[in-house]
């Protein structure tokens, strides 16, 4: 039994990419839930892929359902077509969009396609995971959730630009200081 590996590009940073390992036998709705996982998207929305070209332009659809739109061709669907039976070049690509209103799109290319099956991994899994990938919902900093806790955890302020109100004052105040140590500071040598 052959075993495809795909690599997932994110679509607007190519350093971003996670590749998943499936069987030629499994569906494209089992490759839609481990893209999904494997960037942490919940499975909440609309989704489908396009057969692609080297160019990375759409062709034949593969659709999670018949959404209510204009189709070319009548789409295939995902639950219903195996991976195998739509690869048609060494190194197939396709091109998978999620979520219709965001319009997550990646990349989906395929890498590797090897004989032997391995024992110790249920398919499909990611067996690579490159860069910070986008958040589904928000934005997400180099610490990702930790750093929710830890503001929580410390009862972080939230002030504007970072300053806190220790040491604030205006210039002249802050001269007229620096003016009246010097006084003291002279009259101490003395």
């Amino acid at each position: 039994m052959a075993v495809l590996k795909f690599r997932a590009y994110y679509e607007d940073d190519d350093a971003v990419y996670r590749d998943v390992v499936i069987k030629h036998t499994q569906s494209f709705t089992e490759l839609h839930n481990a893209i999904l996982k494997a960037y942490e998207f919940d499975n909440k929305h609309q989704a489908t892929f396009y057969r692609s070209n080297d160019h990375w332009q759409r062709g034949r659809e593969i659709s999670f359902e018949r959404y209510d739109k204009d189709y070319k061709a009548e789409p295939l669907l995902m639950n219903d077509t195996s991976i195998g039976s739509e690869i048609r070049d060494t190194n197939q690509k396709f091109v998978y969009v999620y979520d219709f209103t965001k319009n997550w799109t990646f990349l989906v290319e395929l890498i590797n396609v090897s004989k032997d099956e391995s024992t110790k991994i249920i398919y499909p899994a990611t067996s690579r995971v490159e860069g910070i990938g986008p958040q589904q919902y928000g934005t997400r900093s180099l610490l990702g959730k930790k750093f929710v806790d830890i503001e929580e955890k410390y009862e972080l302020p939230q002030k504007a630009d970072g300053f806190s109100e220790e040491g604030e004052g205006t210039a002249t105040e802050t001269e007229e200081n620096v003016n009246e140590n010097e006084g003291v500071e002279d009259n101490e040598e003395v």
